[in-house]
């Protein structure tokens, strides 16, 4: 289990980093999940030599480290005579001749994770400015292991359950409204990429709860018909889930009607129970 969750972590730094030399104006960037009380750099892009790639920072040592120990970005426009960070990592970062440097914490409920850092092989004028997009970055990747986080906790617990008989009343809702709060913050994500792994996550879910699936049920539902149907799932009217998800309420109507008629439903909560016994909805 840890090692997936290493390699999902490296996946989520790499394609960071990738952001980063996109969307800043810095040439270098690189970046590190917090393991052990240590930042371990995992990737790198931009970078004219390897001094980068084998970088370990300990919380509170360095830019990055300190980053970390206050949970907040932190700008060194001459990292040769910064005189507010420790110096233990000269070697490497000179090494590689950057001169501005920008370190964002990824933090999540309060707590780091990781590291994003930019960097520039001369001084950087305006580089707060510059690097705004990063803090937008390392946000997105926090947002990312949040809900990663929470999925995994409700697999965690719903695995331990032999049957959906089995799971309290209670943790069977609280599923469902955490199912219903995913689909909820992926339709909020502009990020085409980012709302798609937050999609995976949330179809996790779908089938963690149902018992039996209903044999021969094939039914297709849009991404919002689904949205819908896990709001009304909740008991909320067609004016609440309008509000919850920035539609109309005759757009949600008509949302409902089309995921009624391909389940072959009369009614919302006869729509639900189908959707439940397909796996749909969990």
């Amino acid at each position: 289990m840890r090692a997936s969750a290493a390699d999902s972590d490296t996946d989520l730094i790499a394609r960071a980093v990738s952001d980063l030399t996109r969307r800043t104006r810095f040439p270098v960037a690189f970046g590190g999940m917090l393991r052990d009380g240590a930042v371990h750099v995992s990737a790198v892009s931009g970078a004219r030599t390897r001094h980068l790639e084998t970088l370990i920072v300990e919380s509170g040592r360095g830019l990055g480290g300190r980053a970390v120990l206050e949970t907040r970005p932190r700008l060194a426009l001459d990292y040769r005579t910064a005189k507010s960070i420790t110096h233990d990592y000269d070697r490497m970062v000179l090494g590689e001749g950057i001169a501005t440097l920008f370190a964002v914490p990824i933090v999540v409920a309060g707590t780091p994770r990781g590291v994003l850092y930019c960097g520039s092989w001369g001084q950087a004028p305006g580089a707060e400015v510059a690097a705004r997009p990063a803090v937008a970055v390392a946000d997105a990747v926090a947002d990312e292991l949040r809900i990663r986080d929470e999925v995994e906790r409700r697999l965690s617990r719903a695995r331990l359950e032999p049957a959906a008989e089995a799971m309290p009343a209670v943790a069977r809702e609280q599923l469902r409204e955490t199912y219903a709060e995913l689909r909820r913050i992926a339709a909020d994500v502009r990020d085409a990429g980012i709302r798609e792994r937050l999609t995976r996550l949330h179809e996790k879910l779908a089938p963690a709860s149902p018992a039996d699936f209903e044999i021969g049920m094939n039914a297709s539902l849009s991404p919002r018909e689904t949205d819908v149907l896990a709001c009304a799932a909740l008991g909320s009217t067609n004016a609440q889930i309008g509000v919850a998800l920035g539609l109309k309420e005759t757009t949600v109507k008509s949302y409902l009607a089309s995921a009624m008629s391909k389940l072959d439903a009369s009614t919302r909560h006869s729509a639900v129970a189908k959707a439940r016994r397909a796996g749909i909805l969990p």
